[in-house]
């Protein structure tokens, strides 16, 4: 399983319908498989993820946040590891907002 425990992570890129940005950084907390992570950005004014490491280093996590408009969103999240050449973590999401209107993206985050 690979350890997440206080790594920072940045966004590479994210689908359009999407709230997060590559100002954002997120700073995940791991004990045992369970995994967290509280983040803000200029679209996410309060955003909060939480969910299960998979022996493979896979992260499936439900995540919730309060977009710049007030509205509080919600979705799942699939996070698929991959150990880049210089040995940080790549992450390849696939997700669907389970608020709105169901819409689903990608998005790739790069640990710092």
């Amino acid at each position: 399983m690979i350890d997440y425990h206080n790594k920072q992570f940045k966004v590479v890129s994210n689908s359009d319908n999407g709230d997060i940005s590559e100002e954002m950084i997120f700073l995940y907390q791991q004990i045992g498989e369970i995994i967290s992570c509280e983040y803000e950005g200029p679209n996410i004014s309060d955003g909060h993820l939480i969910g299960v490491v998979d022996e493979d280093g896979s992260i499936n996590f439900r995540y919730r946040q309060l977009n710049a408009h007030g509205e509080e969103v919600s979705g799942i999240c699939y996070s698929k590891p991959e150990i880049m050449d210089n040995g940080k973590i790549r992450l390849h999401e696939s997700w669907r907002w389970t608020s709105g209107d169901q819409s689903t993206g990608e998005s790739i985050l790069e640990e710092l």
